[in-house]
């Protein structure tokens, strides 16, 4: 896989990957969202990996590394609640309060910023040297991964952020072709409105962070790559009117959404396109799993394809993992880094997650159809960084966007208040 100029562009914004973990206990003894207790062979891993492919994810990972460290217990310290926001609060309150984790997950890029910043992660590049890592990720992902020389975090895959999962059924009875893709949103927009008349729901979503996932494939979508990596470059301003006419467009589609959403997860949203009450769902392709698990074949129960109007992009997240300062069972945490950072630990983890590895040694026929056209399109398509999944923007920036869009959708601002509430939150 090879990366494009994008890419650099944003390692110099020092994008960095930290990881992912939690959900089964992989056979071991499990605990919940407290400390491991340290002193002994065990590493505790804090993910909000808690259900669905997730879960099912960490729990084929756990596998690999009872096989790889037997004499190692795997504690699972994971916190539920999709995109981590529950996780994320308690990770710092532990932080703070010098009770560590030994490791970590956190998102690709910005998000690992702050910890950095306040000394709280180990650089692990000695560990890249010792797993021979540096040969078999892609370099461009490693120049991705650098801050300042140094290399706080081993990822174990790649996903795709800006993917529409589709019930090929309910388009039919709405008199739309499934294979037909909308060209942009205007164009989507009219299918949306096909299916509100068949009387289904077009487009499902669920709590906050899956409608900052959504904004941020129509400023996508409307802005177009360069435009939208500069609204984290400052070369594109938040408050200028082709950002108002995405928020435009942004504010239509929620229009033709569930009206339950507040109260539902990811997999929620899913499951409603999954069971045909719904037409539509934009979610990372970690949803593939969601219809594959429950022997739903794509093509026929289910299409996908890039969020109209951003077929040439590939909306970029990961998960890694860290070694924090003062974690309990350092010798643990870097037992896991190692199985993270395992083509064994990586195949096993990403078919059942429906990611992509980030090593370039894995072979392309052990993964799904899907999973295969990820891995091409990686290494074609321009590459943007995620809003909601961290890689775009630091943790302030992105609490920030969530309550702005929160006020919004629930009705307690206006566009205007919204995109100037926006702005504010990225710095303009």
């Amino acid at each position: 896989m090879r990366r494009t100029a994008t890419v650099a562009g944003f390692a110099a914004a020092s994008l960095i990957l930290a990881a992912c973990g939690g959900g089964g206990d992989g056979g071991n003894d499990a605990a919940t969202g407290g400390g491991g207790g340290g002193g002994g062979n065990q590493v505790e891993v804090f993910t909000w990996w808690a259900q669905g492919s997730e879960k099912a994810g960490l729990d084929a990972l756990v596998k690999v590394f009872n096989e790889q460290h037997p004499d190692i217990k795997f504690v699972n310290g994971a916190v539920a609640g999709g995109a981590g926001s529950a996780a994320k609060d308690m990770l710092q309150s532990r932080l703070q309060a010098g009770d560590p984790p030994d490791t970590f997950q956190a998102h690709a890029g910005k998000e690992l910023t702050d910890y950095i910043n306040a000394g709280q992660l180990e650089d692990v590049s000695n560990l890249y040297d010792e797993f021979g890592l540096k040969d078999v990720f892609p370099q461009d992902l490693l120049d991705l991964l650098t801050v300042d020389n140094a290399i706080y975090s081993v990822p174990s895959n790649i996903h795709r952020s800006n993917v529409v999962w589709a019930n090929p059924s309910v388009l039919e009875d709405a008199g739309i072709d499934p294979a037909a893709v909308p060209a942009d949103i205007d164009a989507w927009i009219t299918d949306l409105q096909k299916v509100k008349d068949a009387g289904k729901t077009p487009l499902s979503v669920a709590t906050t962070w899956t409608q900052v996932h959504l904004l941020e494939t129509v400023l996508m979508s409307d802005l177009g790559a360069d435009g939208y990596n500069g609204l984290w470059t400052g070369d594109t301003d938040w408050n200028g009117p082709e950002v108002t006419a995405a928020l435009e467009d942004f504010q239509t589609l929620m229009d033709f959404t569930n009206t339950d959403r507040d109260g539902l997860d990811w997999p929620e949203s899913t499951q409603m396109v999954i069971d045909g009450t719904a037409a539509y769902n934009v979610m990372g392709d970690w949803a593939v799993a969601a219809f594959e698990e429950q022997g739903i074949e794509r093509g026929t129960g289910f299409v996908d394809f890039p969020v109209p109007g951003t077929d040439s992009m590939f909306g970029f997240l990961a998960d890694s993992f860290t070694m924090p300062v003062g974690a309990p069972d350092p010798d643990g945490a870097k037992a896991w880094l190692e199985t993270v950072g395992s083509l064994e630990g990586q195949v096993a983890f990403n078919k059942a997650k429906g990611s992509i590895p980030a090593r370039t040694d894995a072979d392309p026929a052990e993964f799904s159809e899907y999973q295969q056209s990820a891995i091409e399109a990686y290494a074609k398509d321009t590459i943007v960084p995620s809003l909601a999944h961290g890689a775009a923007s630091p943790i302030a920036v992105l609490n920030g966007i969530s309550d702005a869009t929160s006020k919004f959708t629930t009705g307690a601002s206006d566009l205007k208040t919204f995109q100037s509430e926006l702005a504010t939150a990225a710095g303009s």
